[in-house]
Protein backbone atom coordinates (compact mmCIF):
# COMPACT_ATOMS: atom_id res chain seq x y z
CA UNK A 1 0.00 0.00 0.00
CA UNK A 2 1.25 3.55 -0.70
CA UNK A 3 2.15 6.00 2.00
CA UNK A 4 -0.93 8.09 2.85
CA UNK A 5 -1.68 11.19 4.97
CA UNK A 6 -5.06 11.11 6.72
CA UNK A 7 -5.07 14.04 9.16
CA UNK A 8 -2.99 16.61 11.05
CA UNK A 9 -3.37 17.50 14.69
CA UNK A 10 -3.58 20.02 16.12
CA UNK A 11 -5.01 22.14 13.32
CA UNK A 12 -3.34 25.31 14.64
CA UNK A 13 0.44 25.65 14.72
CA UNK A 14 3.19 28.14 15.43
CA UNK A 15 6.92 28.39 14.91
CA UNK A 16 8.75 25.62 16.84
CA UNK A 17 5.42 24.06 17.77
CA UNK A 18 4.87 20.34 17.22
CA UNK A 19 2.24 18.85 14.93
CA UNK A 20 1.46 15.18 14.35
CA UNK A 21 0.69 13.82 10.88
CA UNK A 22 -1.55 10.76 10.98
CA UNK A 23 -1.67 8.27 8.14
CA UNK A 24 -0.50 4.84 7.09
CA UNK A 25 2.50 3.02 5.66
CA UNK A 26 5.05 5.56 6.89
CA UNK A 27 8.39 3.85 6.03
CA UNK A 28 10.04 3.92 9.45
CA UNK A 29 12.08 0.80 8.72
CA UNK A 30 14.07 2.50 5.95
CA UNK A 31 17.59 3.96 6.37
CA UNK A 32 16.11 7.46 6.08
CA UNK A 33 12.69 8.83 6.93
CA UNK A 34 10.81 10.62 4.16
CA UNK A 35 11.20 14.40 4.16
CA UNK A 36 8.34 16.49 5.52
CA UNK A 37 7.76 20.02 4.26
CA UNK A 38 5.57 22.72 5.79
CA UNK A 39 4.92 25.60 3.44
CA UNK A 40 7.81 24.45 1.28
CA UNK A 41 10.31 24.49 4.18
CA UNK A 42 11.74 21.25 5.48
CA UNK A 43 10.49 20.37 8.97
CA UNK A 44 12.48 18.43 11.56
CA UNK A 45 10.98 15.04 12.37
CA UNK A 46 10.97 14.36 16.12
CA UNK A 47 8.92 11.13 16.20
CA UNK A 48 7.95 8.49 13.66
CA UNK A 49 5.89 5.31 13.56
CA UNK A 50 4.10 3.50 10.71
CA UNK A 51 0.95 5.57 11.42
CA UNK A 52 2.26 8.87 12.84
CA UNK A 53 5.01 11.40 12.23
CA UNK A 54 5.58 14.40 14.48
CA UNK A 55 7.47 17.43 13.22
CA UNK A 56 8.40 20.93 14.43
CA UNK A 57 7.06 23.92 12.49
CA UNK A 58 10.05 25.59 10.77
CA UNK A 59 10.72 29.32 11.23
CA UNK A 60 10.10 32.02 8.65
CA UNK A 61 6.70 30.91 7.33
CA UNK A 62 4.18 33.51 6.17
CA UNK A 63 1.36 32.11 8.30
CA UNK A 64 -2.23 31.25 7.46
CA UNK A 65 -3.33 28.05 5.74
CA UNK A 66 -0.10 26.20 5.00
CA UNK A 67 0.47 22.98 3.08
CA UNK A 68 2.05 19.98 4.78
CA UNK A 69 3.54 17.32 2.51
CA UNK A 70 5.47 14.09 2.94
CA UNK A 71 7.69 12.88 0.12
CA UNK A 72 6.07 9.93 -1.58
CA UNK A 73 2.64 10.40 -0.02
CA UNK A 74 -0.26 9.33 -2.25
CA UNK A 75 -2.97 11.68 -0.98
CA UNK A 76 -4.32 15.18 -1.30
CA UNK A 77 -2.28 17.95 0.30
CA UNK A 78 -3.07 18.49 3.97
CA UNK A 79 -3.10 21.94 5.59
CA UNK A 80 -2.41 23.47 8.97
CA UNK A 81 -3.21 27.02 10.11
CA UNK A 82 0.12 28.60 11.05
CA UNK A 83 0.10 31.57 13.42
CA UNK A 84 1.04 34.96 12.01
CA UNK A 85 3.28 37.25 14.04
CA UNK A 86 1.04 40.15 15.08
CA UNK A 87 3.18 42.23 17.47
CA UNK A 88 6.73 42.00 18.80
CA UNK A 89 8.90 43.80 21.34
CA UNK A 90 6.53 43.07 24.22
CA UNK A 91 6.82 41.88 27.79
CA UNK A 92 3.54 40.09 28.35
CA UNK A 93 2.81 38.28 31.63
CA UNK A 94 -0.95 37.70 31.29
CA UNK A 95 -3.66 37.70 28.64
CA UNK A 96 -3.77 40.44 26.04
CA UNK A 97 -7.17 42.13 25.72
CA UNK A 98 -9.41 43.03 22.77
CA UNK A 99 -11.84 45.94 22.82
CA UNK A 100 -15.17 45.97 20.97
CA UNK A 101 -13.52 47.43 17.87
CA UNK A 102 -10.98 44.61 17.55
CA UNK A 103 -8.03 46.62 18.87
CA UNK A 104 -5.60 44.49 20.88
CA UNK A 105 -3.91 45.80 24.04
CA UNK A 106 -0.55 44.33 25.03
CA UNK A 107 1.95 45.28 27.71
CA UNK A 108 5.60 45.89 28.30
CA UNK A 109 5.61 44.83 31.93
CA UNK A 110 9.33 44.92 32.69
CA UNK A 111 11.20 43.63 35.72
CA UNK A 112 10.07 44.50 39.23
CA UNK A 113 9.97 48.27 39.69
CA UNK A 114 11.27 48.95 36.18
CA UNK A 115 10.21 52.21 34.51
CA UNK A 116 9.73 51.65 30.78
CA UNK A 117 9.03 54.19 28.00
CA UNK A 118 5.74 52.54 26.98
CA UNK A 119 3.58 50.54 29.39
CA UNK A 120 0.76 49.50 27.04
CA UNK A 121 0.59 49.27 23.26
CA UNK A 122 -2.55 49.21 21.16
CA UNK A 123 -2.44 47.07 18.02
CA UNK A 124 -5.01 47.92 15.36
CA UNK A 125 -6.77 45.09 13.45
CA UNK A 126 -4.45 45.74 10.49
CA UNK A 127 -1.41 45.12 12.71
CA UNK A 128 -0.42 48.78 13.19
CA UNK A 129 1.07 49.21 16.66
CA UNK A 130 0.87 52.48 18.56
CA UNK A 131 1.70 53.77 22.04
CA UNK A 132 -1.43 53.79 24.21
CA UNK A 133 -0.21 54.42 27.75
CA UNK A 134 3.04 55.34 29.52
CA UNK A 135 4.07 55.72 33.13
CA UNK A 136 2.61 52.55 34.66
CA UNK A 137 5.06 50.42 36.63
CA UNK A 138 4.80 46.68 35.94
CA UNK A 139 1.43 46.62 34.12
CA UNK A 140 0.33 43.05 34.61
CA UNK A 141 -3.28 42.15 33.80
CA UNK A 142 -5.93 43.98 31.81
CA UNK A 143 -9.68 43.95 31.35
CA UNK A 144 -12.20 46.10 29.49
CA UNK A 145 -14.77 47.51 31.92
CA UNK A 146 -18.49 48.16 31.46
CA UNK A 147 -17.56 51.77 30.69
CA UNK A 148 -15.48 50.43 27.75
CA UNK A 149 -12.30 51.72 29.36
CA UNK A 150 -9.20 49.67 30.03
CA UNK A 151 -8.37 48.56 33.58
CA UNK A 152 -4.79 47.54 34.37
CA UNK A 153 -3.18 46.09 37.48
CA UNK A 154 0.30 47.01 38.71
CA UNK A 155 1.78 44.10 40.65
CA UNK A 156 4.50 46.44 41.96
CA UNK A 157 2.20 49.13 43.38
CA UNK A 158 -0.78 47.00 44.42
CA UNK A 159 -3.09 49.23 42.40
CA UNK A 160 -5.63 48.77 39.63
CA UNK A 161 -5.67 51.74 37.27
CA UNK A 162 -8.34 52.94 34.85
CA UNK A 163 -6.96 54.13 31.51
CA UNK A 164 -9.09 56.59 29.57
CA UNK A 165 -9.51 56.50 25.80
CA UNK A 166 -6.76 59.12 25.38
CA UNK A 167 -4.30 57.10 27.50
CA UNK A 168 -4.71 59.21 30.66
CA UNK A 169 -4.35 57.12 33.83
CA UNK A 170 -6.22 57.32 37.14
CA UNK A 171 -6.16 55.11 40.22
CA UNK A 172 -9.28 52.94 40.64
CA UNK A 173 -8.53 50.54 43.53
CA UNK A 174 -5.57 50.32 45.92
CA UNK A 175 -4.04 48.06 48.59
CA UNK A 176 -4.63 44.89 46.59
CA UNK A 177 -1.42 43.04 47.50
CA UNK A 178 0.22 41.81 44.30
CA UNK A 179 -2.73 42.19 41.91
CA UNK A 180 -2.58 40.09 38.80
CA UNK A 181 -5.62 38.65 37.03
CA UNK A 182 -8.58 40.95 36.33
CA UNK A 183 -12.09 40.11 35.15
CA UNK A 184 -15.47 41.85 35.13
CA UNK A 185 -18.67 39.92 35.75
CA UNK A 186 -21.84 40.50 33.74
CA UNK A 187 -23.01 43.07 36.32
CA UNK A 188 -19.85 45.13 35.86
CA UNK A 189 -18.15 44.20 39.14
CA UNK A 190 -14.38 43.84 38.97
CA UNK A 191 -12.59 40.82 40.43
CA UNK A 192 -8.86 40.87 41.14
CA UNK A 193 -6.49 38.01 41.93
CA UNK A 194 -3.74 38.68 44.48
CA UNK A 195 -0.76 36.33 44.35
CA UNK A 196 -1.24 35.56 48.04
CA UNK A 197 -4.36 33.64 46.97
CA UNK A 198 -7.03 36.23 47.75
CA UNK A 199 -9.65 36.97 45.12
CA UNK A 200 -10.98 40.49 45.70
CA UNK A 201 -14.38 41.83 44.70
CA UNK A 202 -14.16 45.54 43.85
CA UNK A 203 -17.28 47.70 43.74
CA UNK A 204 -17.77 50.60 41.28
CA UNK A 205 -16.28 53.00 43.86
CA UNK A 206 -13.04 51.02 44.02
CA UNK A 207 -13.72 49.49 47.45
CA UNK A 208 -12.34 45.94 47.73
CA UNK A 209 -13.62 43.06 49.82
CA UNK A 210 -12.44 39.45 49.96
CA UNK A 211 -14.54 37.18 47.75
CA UNK A 212 -12.65 33.87 47.91
CA UNK A 213 -9.28 32.28 48.59
CA UNK A 214 -7.21 29.85 46.52
CA UNK A 215 -3.61 28.62 46.92
CA UNK A 216 -0.93 31.29 46.53
CA UNK A 217 0.87 31.58 43.21
CA UNK A 218 4.48 31.94 42.09
CA UNK A 219 3.46 33.92 39.00
CA UNK A 220 0.51 35.92 37.75
CA UNK A 221 -3.02 34.79 38.47
CA UNK A 222 -5.26 34.59 35.42
CA UNK A 223 -9.03 35.16 35.63
CA UNK A 224 -11.99 34.76 33.25
CA UNK A 225 -15.75 34.65 33.66
CA UNK A 226 -17.55 31.74 32.03
CA UNK A 227 -21.00 31.55 30.42
CA UNK A 228 -22.28 30.10 33.72
CA UNK A 229 -21.43 33.43 35.44
CA UNK A 230 -18.75 31.69 37.54
CA UNK A 231 -15.18 32.96 37.81
CA UNK A 232 -12.43 30.64 36.54
CA UNK A 233 -8.89 30.97 37.87
CA UNK A 234 -5.49 29.56 37.05
CA UNK A 235 -2.64 30.07 39.51
CA UNK A 236 0.78 28.57 38.71
CA UNK A 237 2.58 27.08 41.73
CA UNK A 238 5.72 24.99 42.22
CA UNK A 239 3.70 21.78 42.27
CA UNK A 240 4.05 19.35 39.34
CA UNK A 241 0.39 19.86 38.47
CA UNK A 242 -2.05 22.66 39.22
CA UNK A 243 -5.82 23.09 39.13
CA UNK A 244 -8.28 25.27 37.31
CA UNK A 245 -10.57 26.69 39.99
CA UNK A 246 -14.23 27.61 39.62
CA UNK A 247 -15.64 30.22 42.00
CA UNK A 248 -19.39 30.80 42.12
CA UNK A 249 -21.13 34.08 42.95
CA UNK A 250 -21.06 33.23 46.67
CA UNK A 251 -17.29 32.66 46.73
CA UNK A 252 -17.45 28.87 46.91
CA UNK A 253 -14.33 27.36 45.33
CA UNK A 254 -14.35 24.04 43.47
CA UNK A 255 -11.82 22.40 41.16
CA UNK A 256 -12.79 22.48 37.49
CA UNK A 257 -9.81 20.44 36.27
CA UNK A 258 -6.53 19.14 37.66
CA UNK A 259 -3.56 18.05 35.59
CA UNK A 260 -2.03 21.09 33.92
CA UNK A 261 1.59 21.94 34.63
CA UNK A 262 1.91 25.67 35.30
CA UNK A 263 -1.40 26.75 33.72
CA UNK A 264 -1.44 30.41 32.75
CA UNK A 265 -3.69 32.39 30.38
CA UNK A 266 -7.38 31.46 30.49
CA UNK A 267 -10.27 32.62 28.27
CA UNK A 268 -13.64 31.64 26.84
CA UNK A 269 -14.39 31.87 23.12
CA UNK A 270 -17.61 33.26 21.65
CA UNK A 271 -19.25 29.84 21.91
CA UNK A 272 -18.50 29.54 25.62
CA UNK A 273 -15.68 26.99 25.28
CA UNK A 274 -12.90 27.20 27.85
CA UNK A 275 -9.26 27.55 26.73
CA UNK A 276 -6.15 27.39 28.90
CA UNK A 277 -2.46 27.97 28.24
CA UNK A 278 -0.29 25.20 29.69
CA UNK A 279 3.37 26.03 30.04
CA UNK A 280 5.22 23.18 31.73
CA UNK A 281 4.11 19.55 31.82
CA UNK A 282 3.49 17.45 28.73
CA UNK A 283 3.17 19.42 25.49
CA UNK A 284 3.02 23.15 26.19
CA UNK A 285 0.48 25.17 24.25
CA UNK A 286 -3.20 26.09 24.11
CA UNK A 287 -5.82 23.58 25.22
CA UNK A 288 -9.59 23.43 24.85
CA UNK A 289 -11.08 22.12 28.09
CA UNK A 290 -14.43 20.32 27.60
CA UNK A 291 -17.05 20.07 30.35
CA UNK A 292 -16.20 16.37 30.61
CA UNK A 293 -13.20 14.40 29.46
CA UNK A 294 -9.59 15.32 28.86
CA UNK A 295 -8.36 18.67 27.50
CA UNK A 296 -7.59 18.79 23.78
CA UNK A 297 -4.38 20.37 22.51
CA UNK A 298 -5.36 22.88 19.81
CA UNK A 299 -2.05 24.73 19.42
CA UNK A 300 1.40 23.49 20.39
CA UNK A 301 3.96 26.18 21.05
CA UNK A 302 6.75 27.04 23.49
CA UNK A 303 6.66 29.64 26.26
CA UNK A 304 3.09 30.87 25.80
CA UNK A 305 1.53 32.92 28.62
CA UNK A 306 -1.73 34.47 27.37
CA UNK A 307 -4.73 34.07 25.08
CA UNK A 308 -7.58 36.34 23.93
CA UNK A 309 -10.47 35.99 21.49
CA UNK A 310 -11.30 38.82 19.10
CA UNK A 311 -14.83 40.07 18.33
CA UNK A 312 -14.51 38.57 14.84
CA UNK A 313 -13.72 35.12 16.28
CA UNK A 314 -9.98 35.28 15.73
CA UNK A 315 -7.60 34.31 18.50
CA UNK A 316 -4.30 35.77 19.71
CA UNK A 317 -1.78 33.88 21.83
CA UNK A 318 1.23 35.55 23.43
CA UNK A 319 4.64 34.49 24.52
CA UNK A 320 6.52 36.89 26.78
CA UNK A 321 7.72 38.94 23.82
CA UNK A 322 5.46 38.21 20.83
CA UNK A 323 1.75 38.11 20.00
CA UNK A 324 0.59 35.65 17.34
CA UNK A 325 -2.77 35.68 15.54
CA UNK A 326 -4.82 32.81 14.11
CA UNK A 327 -8.27 32.25 12.68
CA UNK A 328 -10.73 31.37 15.44
CA UNK A 329 -12.60 28.14 16.17
CA UNK A 330 -15.04 27.23 13.43
CA UNK A 331 -13.27 29.48 10.93
CA UNK A 332 -10.31 28.50 8.79
CA UNK A 333 -8.95 25.13 10.03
Amino acid sequence: MPLRVAAIRPQWAMESGRITIEGSEFPTNQPQLPEVHVGGARARVVYASPTEMSVLIPPGLDGGQTAVTIDGADSETAFVDVATTFATGLHQVDNPVFDAHGNLYVTYSGTRGQQVPVSIFRVRPDGTRETFCSGLVNPTSMAIGPDRELYVSSRFEGIVYRVKADGAVESFATDLGVPCGLAFDRDGTLFVGDRSGTIFRVDPNGQATTHASVPSSVAAFHLAFGPDAALYVTAPTLAPYDSIFRIDRYGTVTVRHTGFGRPQGIAFDGNGALYVIEALAGVSGLYRVPPDGEPELVLAGPALVGVAFAPDGGVVVCSNDTAYRLAGPGRAP
